[in-house]
């Protein structure tokens, strides 16, 4: 009887179970690491959307406003109506006034604050005058 002696060659090719699962774990981590940033920076686009969106209805509210008939000792105005603008779905504001001196001596400050689907997302001021 022949006995043959089957060794493995010191330099043989090919990859060990070990080796696959290091290579699979490291092309993971890098994904989740790459994923991660992707969430991030869609995040602050949204932010940065929302944030330029709001800052559009709030000029726009304050011209409204500037351009509208000076009422004495108001506390508020009405808002231009953002239901016909298709890009300010879910924007609402608020007109607030105040006289900036009692009595009432033609100057006011007007405060614009903006919300989308109902939450704060910024206030701009401004004064009209009469």
């Amino acid at each position: 009887m022949v006995h043959r002696n089957i060794s493995k060659k010191k330099n043989q090719t090919g990859m060990t179970l070990i080796e696959t699962v290091v290579a699979i774990a490291i092309i993971a981590a890098i994904s989740v690491v790459f994923l991660g940033g992707l969430v991030v920076g869609s995040k602050g686009t949204l932010t940065a959307d929302e944030h330029a969106t709001a800052e559009s209805v709030a000029r726009c509210q304050m011209e409204w406003v500037q351009n509208m008939t000076y009422v004495d000792n108001a506390t508020q105005y009405s808002p231009i109506d953002l239901d016909s603008f298709n890009d300010y779905d879910g924007y609402s504001a608020n007109i607030t006034a105040e006289p900036l001196h009692s009595p009432d001596d033609g100057i006011q400050k007007i405060i614009i604050t903006v919300l989308h689907n109902g939450t704060w997302v910024m206030s701009i001021e401004g004064y009209k005058r009469r």
